[in-house]
């Protein structure tokens, strides 16, 4: 679209703005999809991570707004267009994850409309707090996400890096403020997981088999 096509300033940032958006399509995760021809983008996830809420918010630990958290879900990841994707068991990448993103937030949410950009971006600070009883279900889904498509595809993301019980009981432990429903999914999935092989058992990795 050429720039001259509109001329309303307002409506240009914001369609800027969505067209800056769509580069998370091409923000490849280390999940696969169920079928295992490919990893998902961040776009399928956080449009995955959306039906969840909606199907399972029955099993959030409180009432929750869900619309609210379809919002939470739906811009948790965009700064990832700029930051990448930090996989959630690389411990020297999480170290400047939040560097990253606080730098891409700012880029990113800012080419909205002053108003539309502080929405926004107290959405993803939100979500990033995990304080309010929406934000904490809306982590439990993106955790929960991976870890249910990892049982579909036979736990290859978790294989193809030498994950281990404790990484993943540890990861888990944060579903438990949204949903300990789900969270119990989640810690059944591990202890299949770790029994199928797909995920090394704690005698491994403490080096006593």
């Amino acid at each position: 679209m050429n720039e001259k096509t509109i001329t309303d300033e307002r409506l240009k940032k914001q369609i800027d703005f969505l067209s800056e958006i769509d580069k998370i399509k091409n923000i490849f995760r280390q999940t696969y999809v169920s079928n295992l021809s490919r990893q998902e983008n961040d776009a399928e996830h956080s449009w995955h991570l959306a039906l969840m809420a909606m199907v399972l918010n029955e099993y959030a630990n409180e009432d929750v707004d869900i619309l609210h958290v379809i919002e939470l879900v739906l811009i948790h990841d965009m700064v990832e267009i700029d930051a990448g994707d930090t996989y959630a068991y690389d411990p020297e990448a999480n170290k400047t994850k939040r560097e990253r993103e606080l730098k891409a937030a700012e880029r990113i949410f800012h080419l909205l409309p002053d108003d539309q950009a502080e929405w926004v971006r107290a959405l993803w600070d939100e979500y990033e707090a995990s304080e309010t009883k929406e934000a904490k279900f809306a982590l439990s889904l993106d955790i929960l996400h991976p870890i249910l498509m990892n049982d579909l595809g036979n736990g290859l993301a978790w294989v193809d890096h030498d994950v281990t019980e404790k990484q993943a009981r540890d990861r888990i432990e944060r579903v438990k403020p949204g949903s300990q429903a789900l969270f119990d999914l989640c810690s059944q999935i591990v202890t299949d997981n770790v029994k199928e092989g797909n995920i090394l058992p704690m005698e491994e990795e403490n080096g006593t088999e």
